[in-house]
């Protein structure tokens, strides 16, 4: 069990938030299948925007139990705790911070990662965001901007100086963005010397590698990302590997077809047809990796504007998959 301020997590197990992935159809997914923790994809900390369509839309509470944690990113202190004291005042339960995501994007707006190069403004972020709300306020992390400079254990004891309840970092820094393998050592050494809750991420794609994981650095839980990307059933794999029970069986072609049909419903009644049939798209192509004539069948779905022709060709996909073999 993890604690975050008064709320207690019944298990070690958190999905990680990513930017137009994690939405309330695929976190209810995962929470389904054991995820104790699922904070919303990450929104920008301008509360001019959080009147617009997107940032209401990521906002949006699953459709489960559990704690409702809403990420921002931003890099004005006074502004992180506006947007703090927004999401709160809409329901949120935890604040979490997003001072890991290495994106160009955000990083070219001094945000996500691109903080840990001045801890000075993350403390002085990390103070005024604890001080504006009355709820748990969580951080996630890399390592540090470089590999010459991995200064996360600098940055976690900021946190717990600032009154951070739960520190998640990713085994890479900023410069390393995906490339690589995620390094467990720099979150070992956290570990040892925090106090709060520290959750690793970074490269756990199965049981097996959380277990190890979790031995080598004493953190409190992992943290699921790219892993989980068409595949919410890692959940349930991890969850009985770290509780020391035999493992689940792999999911069918039903189970897949089923979480898919589920998944794109949910982005269809969430986004409405136009955005919805367009951002179902990527989640087609994940949970088809590795099937039988998935190439013509993303090529053919790919192609497809309406919604019901979507659920339509998805539905002959994977009761009639010959039909979109390749003409011999």
């Amino acid at each position: 069990m993890i604690e975050i301020g008064p709320h207690a997590l019944p298990g070690k197990v958190f999905l990680a938030p990513m930017a137009g992935i994690t939405d309330r159809p695929f976190r209810s997914l995962c929470i389904r299948q054991g995820a104790v923790h699922a904070p919303s994809e990450m929104i920008s900390s301008d509360t001019l925007l959080h009147a617009t369509a997107k940032t209401r839309h990521r906002i949006v509470r699953a459709d489960d139990a559990l704690v409702h944690a809403v990420q921002i990113a931003g890099s004005d202190p006074d502004q992180m705790a506006d947007a703090a004291r927004v999401n709160v005042a809409h329901g949120a339960e935890i604040i979490d911070i997003n001072m890991g995501c290495p994106a160009k994007k955000v990083c070219n707006r001094a945000a996500g990662s691109a903080l840990l190069s001045d801890p000075d403004l993350v403390e002085r972020i990390l103070t005024s965001i604890v001080a504006a709300v009355d709820v748990p306020v969580t951080l996630k992390i890399r390592t540090g901007p470089d590999r010459a400079h991995r200064n996360g254990t600098q940055i976690a004891r900021l946190a717990e100086k600032s009154g951070i309840a739960c520190l998640a970092v990713h085994g890479r820094t900023r410069a390393d963005r995906f490339a690589g393998e995620a390094e467990y050592d720099t979150i070992a050494e956290i570990v040892d010397r925090v106090s709060i809750p520290v959750i690793a991420n970074g490269d756990i794609r199965n049981g097996e590698q959380a277990v190890a994981v979790l031995a080598h650095t004493g953190a409190a839980g992992v943290m699921i990302g790219r892993a989980a990307q068409g595949n919410p059933f890692v959940f349930a794999e991890i969850c009985a590997a770290i509780e020391g029970l035999e493992a689940p069986q792999p999911p069918s072609v039903e189970d897949v077809h089923a979480a898919l049909v589920e998944q794109i419903a949910g982005c269809h009644d969430l986004y409405g047809d136009y955005r919805g049939v367009r951002i179902a798209r990527k989640h087609i192509a994940w949970y088809c990796r590795g099937l039988r004539h998935a190439t013509r069948f993303r090529e053919t779905v790919n192609q497809i504007a309406d919604a019901a022709e979507q659920r339509a060709t998805v539905d002959r996909f994977f009761e009639h998959p010959h039909s979109f073999a390749a003409a011999a």
